[in-house]
């Protein structure tokens, strides 16, 4: 058996994580069942793709994701298992939320779900909850191994999978640019999908000041400089930073407060930062 692992937007005020937990358990009651999270933004797929990128290399190679963010439940929008080039196993709506395990992870092979064979028994004609009646039970199978990966289903071309548009971080002379992929919601830093060795051709230095301008498509929300720091301990309480997060991309945060709060800023190829060195005029 191997661990699987549950991911969806359906928060934990109603029964329907219990109702996954449920039907998992009764597929074999020994299983190994964990939470990545059940707390992404209500139908934002972008965030769940983002959740599986940050998470999914740490698990053992065999591990099972079932990850459940679908708002187009019940439309004619594949259901999936891919099974990584690391070896680790996402069940999903192929809807985008597999954009950054394809750009980052690599996908080796995709099947797609054979509901005549892997669909909860006796759930009757419900199409709404995927997630109870073909992602659970299905993840429970595989990670049992009642089923292998072949017997989830037909195999569709790994070129078929939706992919969410992405923009890519790039140079222009000096700066860095990039887009604001997520946040580190609990404390409200910006997540950007700028990667450190990027950032580091831009000649900075840990204790280096740069300029960071945040803009979405209407204004510019931010503009200031700032340190490039190790950790939040090389600034002040409530002082703004630069540093580099647990994906080794560059992040915005400041200590004991929230830059996304403080600056009404938001996620998505729509907000955009830049940072530069400071060269000693503003």
């Amino acid at each position: 058996m191997y661990p699987l692992v549950f991911q969806s937007d359906f928060g934990l005020v109603d029964g329907a994580v219990s109702a996954m937990y449920g039907v998992a358990y009764s597929v074999m009651p020994d299983l190994k069942i964990h939470d990545l999270t059940h707390d992404i933004t209500p139908f934002d797929i972008w965030e769940a793709s983002y959740r599986l990128i940050q998470t999914v290399n740490y698990w053992p190679r065999g591990t099972v994701f079932v990850s459940v963010v679908d708002p187009g439940v019940g439309s004619d929008r594949k259901s999936v298992v891919v099974k990584t080039c690391s070896g680790r196993y996402i069940v999903t709506p192929d809807n985008g939320t597999l954009t950054h395990i394809i750009r980052s992870e690599g996908v080796a092979a995709v099947r797609e779900i054979d509901e005549n064979i892997n669909r909860l028994p006796s759930s009757g004609e419900s199409y709404t909850f995927y997630g109870r009646d073909v992602y659970a039970y299905t993840g429970a199978r595989l990670a049992a191994g009642i089923i292998d990966f072949e017997g989830v289903g037909g195999e569709l071309p790994v070129g078929s999978l939706v992919s969410l548009p992405i923009v890519d971080p790039y140079l222009d002379g000096k700066a860095v640019c990039g887009t604001v992929d997520v946040l580190d919601v609990r404390f409200g830093s910006l997540w950007t999908n700028i990667p450190r060795a990027l950032f580091l051709e831009t000649g900075v230095k840990y204790g280096d000041r740069v300029c960071v301008t945040i803009e979405n498509d209407v204004r510019c929300v931010y503009r200031n400089i700032i340190l490039y720091g190790k950790s939040f301990a090389d600034v002040h309480v409530g002082e703004a930073l630069v540093y580099v997060n647990s994906l080794d991309c560059v992040a915005v945060a400041i200590n004991q407060g929230s830059f996304a709060r403080a600056y009404n800023v938001g996620t998505g190829n729509s907000w955009r930062i830049r940072i530069e060195p400071f060269k000693g005029f503003f």
